[in-house]
C-alpha cells in the first residue's frame, strides 16, 4: 500500500507539469514555469532601480 501511494503522489506531480505544457501548446519537456521566471526578473530589475533612485535621493542632502 505504501508503494502505491508513493507512486500516486510521484505520478501526479510528473503529470500535473506535463499537463501543463500540453495544455499551453508547448513542448512537453519544456519548463512549464519559464514565462513567469521572466516576469520575475524583470519586475526585480524595476525594483533595485527604483531602490537606488530612492536610496540616492535620501542620502543627497547629507552630501551638501
Amino acid at each position: 500500500m505504501k508503494k502505491f501511494l508513493v507512486g500516486l503522489v510521484i505520478g501526479a506531480l510528473i503529470a500535473f507539469h506535463l499537463g501543463m505544457n500540453f495544455g499551453r501548446h508547448r513542448p512537453i519537456l519544456s519548463n512549464p514555469y519559464a514565462d513567469q521566471v521572466e516576469s520575475v526578473k524583470d519586475k526585480a530589475e524595476k525594483v533595485i532601480e527604483s531602490t537606488k533612485e530612492t536610496i540616492h535621493q535620501a542620502t543627497e542632502p547629507s552630501r551638501k
